[in-house]
């Protein structure tokens, strides 16, 4: 396969079609990820748009594409995500912090970090979103009850249910169906595209037909459907308190619910979901977030304790992806990108997003994998992507709300195959146990917790743990004796934090003779504490008169017993074979 891709040269006109190409798949994504996120469709794509121009003009990778992605998706959507539990304005500052964060990053050059990323923790990774973006599809098969006192018992939406949860299913496979077997066929048309177009036209018909006059809503929801679904869905939880604008206007809220009988509850509900709603896709160009008086918040210490820890996550999860997804083209390209320089252009795109109203994003894999694809390697294939993103979010947006959802779900369900590796599950058995229960955590965290940054965090933890306890047991000694009587201990592995209890072990200070050498030719001093181990073996050896030799140590081993001082007394011996000693262990 990726023998395939290296054989596409990129070209003025390949880098043109390409983003063309890009761009039409980009719109279902942006769509589908936005609702992932709880928030408005077009605050998805003109997020695609921002991150896709910007990362394209400055990021360090050509050829790769980034845009409002899952990964950042279910970081700010979800039942205990940022805006579940402070309000979507909080979103924008949010994603305006977390580029700042990203661009110290880069300028920090702490791009090269994602080499620590163990393979074990990525798999997790993948799979863990796999999981969660499948999980958030479970919203698209929902709906809103049809009396206000099944929103009383039940909560304001109810899963589907007869004729509107078949003709769902059946066209949620028929677009899966469809994305997989067209490109068999041909790769002139993107297989998404088809996919929806196809499906858009069933669903115009079959609303057609099951629409009556006692029956006037749609049988198989649109994208316009959804966001008329959301906005009552978001107002009926306002009301009963589910959801506020800070403690003063729930606790108003709470009260003048509760003082209203059920048949009163149920009324206003009922006056919500029959209301008509004019919630669509705007048209106009995007505007700052903060000339909306609706998106104010008050830029205090209160309002950056609650940020900055999703800040991280957002940066965390970003940069993860982003650089994890520039090796892959890297690899695929046979090309080397600039991990800080993508950095410094995630955190810059994310910073205007987040001043235009955007959920922030990053890169995507499966796009980047379809623009290399299409022949797209140079910044050119990005822009044009973003800018023909942008066009047809001004001159389509009517169209787009006919996009059903079903079409949406069938598209996340196929990016959700693509994105997990299934490969992870054949290699159980042949993986270290270790690596393989690291990978279920990491996984694991991030389905339960909806953490993904803390989830890698963690997974790198526990594998540099597993390292360190692995390791701590690889230290040994051959003992001999010279022609001096000199007892000589050669030592075999690394000497560190964890392995100095066998170190100390290893030695029987009362019963060694009057001279004691320690050979290093084989191992090497790594940290503080096995110097004070070191130390603290001096001190009983000179306790009982005797004297302790170091030789073969290594230049990096030498520079921290210099900077140790007086916390370490030995005797360092000089060898004149050291240089030979030194080049062995690097």
């Amino acid at each position: 396969m990726l023998n395939f891709f290296r054989q596409r040269s990129g070209s003025f006109k390949s880098d043109i079609l390409s983003g063309l190409t890009v761009a039409l798949a980009l719109v279902p994504e942006a769509i589908a990820f936005a609702f992932v996120a709880g928030v408005d469709p077009v605050v998805g794509l003109y997020s695609a748009f921002f991150i896709g121009l910007i990362t394209a003009i400055f990021g360090g990778r050509p050829g790769m594409i980034s845009g409002a992605t899952g990964a950042m998706a279910v970081v700010v959507g979800g039942s205990a995500s940022l805006i579940a539990i402070h309000g979507v304005e909080y979103l924008f500052p949010t994603v305006i912090l977390c580029g700042i964060l990203q661009i110290t990053i880069g300028i920090a050059r702490l791009g090269k970090l994602i080499r620590m990323v163990p393979h074990s923790v990525m798999l997790g990774f993948v799979n863990g979103l796999a999981i969660v973006i499948g999980l958030a599809q479970l919203g698209s098969f929902k709906t809103l009850s049809d009396s206000g006192e099944g929103v009383l018992a039940n909560g304001s939406l109810v899963f589907l249910q007869g004729a509107s949860l078949y003709w769902m299913l059946g066209l949620v496979v028929l677009t899966m169906a469809i994305i997989w077997l067209l490109p068999k066929v041909t790769q002139m048309v993107p297989a998404s595209l088809a996919a929806i177009l196809t499906v858009t036209c069933i669903s115009i018909i079959v609303n057609q037909q099951y629409q009556s006059e006692s029956h006037p809503e749609n049988v198989l929801a649109t994208v316009g459907d959804m966001l008329r679904t959301n906005s009552k869905d978001k107002e009926i939880r306002e009301l009963t308190g589910d959801v506020g604008h800070g403690s003063g206007a729930k606790e108003n809220t709470d009260s003048r619910w509760a003082k209203l009988s059920d048949d009163e509850k149920a009324k206003e509900i009922d006056s919500i979901i029959a209301s008509e709603s004019d919630t669509g896709i705007a048209g106009g160009l995007p505007v700052l977030y903060f000339l909306n008086p609706d998106n104010q918040v008050p830029l205090n210490l209160d309002t950056l304790r609650i940020i900055f820890p999703f800040a991280i996550v957002l940066c965390g999860v970003g940069l993860i992806e982003s650089l994890m997804t520039l090796t892959l083209i890297d690899e695929i390209t046979e090309t080397r990108g600039q991990g800080n320089r993508e950095c410094i252009g995630q955190g810059a795109a994310n910073v205007v997003c987040g001043l235009f109203g955007g959920m922030g994003g990053c890169a995507m894999i499966g796009q980047s994998l379809i623009n290399v694809n299409s022949g797209g390697r140079g910044r050119l294939s990005g822009i044009t992507a973003a800018v023909c993103l942008l066009a047809f979010v001004l001159f389509l947006a009517p169209w787009i709300e006919q996009i059903p959802m079903a079409a949406l779900v069938g598209v996340m369900f196929m990016v959700v195959i693509g994105t997990f590796e299934w490969a992870s599950l054949r290699m159980f058995r042949r993986m270290p146990k270790a690596d393989t229960l690291v990978m279920i955590f990491v996984a694991g965290y991030t389905v339960f917790m909806h953490d993904l940054a803390t989830a890698v965090i963690l997974g790198v933890v526990i594998s540099a743990l597993v390292f360190a306890w692995n390791h701590a047991t690889h230290i040994g000694a051959d003992v001999k004796y010279n022609e001096f009587g000199s007892k000589i201990y050669q030592l075999h592995g690394p000497l560190f934090f964890a392995s100095v209890t066998s170190f100390k072990d290893m030695f029987v200070v009362a019963d060694d003779p009057d001279d004691v050498v320690i050979d290093f030719y084989y191992s090497r001093v790594y940290d503080q504490s096995a110097l004070e181990a070191i130390n603290n073996l001096a001190e009983k050896y000179q306790a009982e008169g005797k004297r302790l030799h170091l030789t073969h140590l290594s230049p990096e081993c030498r520079d921290l017993l210099d900077k140790a001082g007086d916390l370490v007394e030995i005797n360092v011996s000089e060898d004149p074979q050291y240089h030979v000693a030194t080049d062995r262990l690097g």
